[in-house]
């Protein structure tokens, strides 16, 4: 889909703020508040806008330790990589998930109360899962540059 230069204003806009309104859109776009809710449900009905999510603080939520956790498996069928995709979605701690090429398979972003919940997950559900030959992680310090908007152009 080619985008417009409006389009390409509007997604800018609404990955900054989900909850902007259709005058509020509109007043940015030099649009009528009826134009560009239109252009937002256009954009919504082809697929470029996938959806809307609240963004969650983790440190209210008690979720003090983010790691990055490579996983490397053993054997690479089908059936064992779909085994292995079924597990990580049912894994709440898990919030992302990444094919990778290289030595690790996956790489895993995750969230987790303490290091203890960590280390449970780490050896009671990716070491125990009978696929996985091997797990790397690294435990997040700093998020120097928040997730950041797509580039749009």
């Amino acid at each position: 889909m080619k985008l417009e230069s409006a389009d390409i204003t509007l997604l800018t806009l609404l990955q900054k703020n989900g909850h902007a309104t259709a005058q509020e859109l509109g007043d940015a776009l030099n649009l009528s508040a009826s134009q560009a809710s239109r252009r937002r449900q256009r954009l919504e009905e082809c697929g470029v806008i996938q959806g809307y999510r609240a963004r969650l603080d983790p440190n209210m939520l008690g979720l003090s330790v983010q790691a990055f956790v490579q996983v490397q498996l053993a054997s690479h069928g089908p059936e064992q990589g779909a085994g292995f995709s079924r597990l990580m979605r049912t894994r709440a701690e898990i919030t992302s998930v990444w094919t990778m090429t290289g030595e690790a398979d996956y790489l895993l972003r995750v969230w987790c109360p303490d290091l203890a919940a960590l280390n449970r997950l780490i050896h009671d559900v990716l070491l125990a899962h009978p696929v996985v030959a091997r797990v790397h992680s690294q435990i997040v310090m700093d998020q120097p540059k928040e997730d950041a908007p797509l580039p749009v152009f």
